[in-house]
C-alpha cells in the first residue's frame, strides 16, 4: 500500500482543494471573518483575526493535513477542511475543521468537498470520523447526508463553557462514492 497523502490536490467541476500554505492566511481569514459561519460552533469567536490565527490557522498548518477550498471558476478561497488523527494500525482518520463562506451554503459545495476528500482517503482508511458540536445543526445534517452514523457523545469544555461533542462514523464499506 502506498504512503497516505493527507494534502492532495483534488477537484471537480465546482471546487479545487489544495494543500494549505502559510501565505493563504489573509485570504482564508477573509473567508472565515463572517460571524455567521461560527454561530453554531463551540468556538463562536473564531471569526476574530487573532483567535482564527492562533486557534485555527496555526493548527491547520501544523496538522499537515489541511486543505484550502477554492471556488474553481473564480479561484477565490472560500473555506478549508482537513484530515487529522490518522491511525495507521486501525486505518481510521478524522475529517473536519471544515468551513465554507455562507454564499456557498445550500448549493452542494460542502457535499462536493466531502466527496472529493472521502473518495481520496478511502484509498487508505477503512473508517472516517466526524466530530461535531451538538448545537451545530448545519454540520450534523451534512454528515448525516454522507451516511455517517452517530455513535457516541462526549462532554467537553472550551474556555470554561461546556458543550457536547458528537462522534459520527462512516465506514468505507457503507460509503456511496458516486457523486
Amino acid at each position: 500500500m502506498s504512503t497516505i497523502d493527507l494534502q492532495p490536490t483534488l477537484s471537480d467541476h465546482s471546487v479545487l482543494l489544495r494543500p494549505l500554505r502559510e501565505d493563504d492566511f489573509e485570504a482564508l481569514h477573509q473567508a472565515a471573518s463572517d460571524p455567521v459561519i461560527w454561530a453554531m460552533h463551540p468556538d463562536s469567536e473564531r471569526y476574530r483575526r487573532e483567535r482564527f490565527h492562533d486557534r485555527f490557522f496555526q493548527g491547520a498548518i501544523e496538522s499537515k493535513g489541511a486543505l484550502v477550498i477554492l471556488d474553481k471558476p473564480s479561484g477565490e478561497i472560500i473555506g478549508s477542511s482537513r484530515y487529522y488523527k490518522w491511525n495507521a494500525e486501525q486505518r481510521h482518520i478524522s475529517v473536519g475543521y471544515t468551513f465554507i463562506v455562507p454564499k456557498y451554503w445550500g448549493k452542494g459545495t460542502n457535499g462536493c468537498v466531502k466527496h472529493l476528500m472521502l473518495n481520496h482517503i478511502f484509498q487508505w482508511a477503512e473508517v472516517v470520523w466526524f466530530h461535531v458540536g451538538s448545537d451545530n445543526i448545519r454540520s450534523r445534517r451534512a454528515v448525516d447526508k454522507l451516511g455517517a452514523v452517530l455513535t457516541r457523545d462526549e462532554s467537553r469544555e472550551l474556555d470554561g463553557t461546556p458543550y457536547t461533542q458528537l462522534f459520527y462514523r462512516l465506514d468505507a464499506s457503507r460509503y456511496d462514492s458516486s457523486h
